[in-house]
């Protein structure tokens, strides 16, 4: 019952981190290491598909193993988190909902600036993180 319980809470969490590549203003990363956790408790079928999904797996792992997140992604999440708040400040009339919006803007900044940016790596060392997961 608690197997399946963690199944369905990664599984949400995952489209929820899925939905965050797309909506700025939902986070990504967190609710991508919430699924992992999840499924690292419930399924090992299911964790052992997420760490070597192509597009997925490799951010995770990084994030995990503290290397970092990619320059790309710090940029693009920055660039669209900080268009849609300037949209929202633009649209919301009252000036005190205007300051909160900078709170989450400069918070999540300041995190992702304190986040290392990933490296490029060497292919081999690719090769190797993979290999790793799939004997795990």
């Amino acid at each position: 019952m608690i197997k399946t319980f963690y199944n369905i809470a990664g599984t949400v969490a995952l489209l929820l981190g899925i939905l965050g590549i797309f909506l700025p203003v939902l986070p990504t990363t967190p609710f991508l290491l919430l699924a992992s956790a999840c499924y690292m408790r419930g399924s090992t079928r299911m964790h052992r598909w997420l760490m070597n999904q192509r597009h997925l797996g490799p951010y995770i792992r990084n994030f995990q193993s503290g290397r970092g997140i990619p320059l790309r992604a710090k940029i693009a999440a920055l660039a669209l988190m900080w268009t849609s708040l300037t949209i929202s400040m633009w649209v919301v009339p009252l000036p005190w909902v205007r300051a909160l919006l900078l709170i989450p803007g400069i918070g999540v900044t300041l995190y992702l600036y304190r986040v290392p940016t990933l490296r490029p790596a060497a292919p081999a060392e690719t090769a190797t993180d993979r290999d790793q997961i799939k004997r795990e």
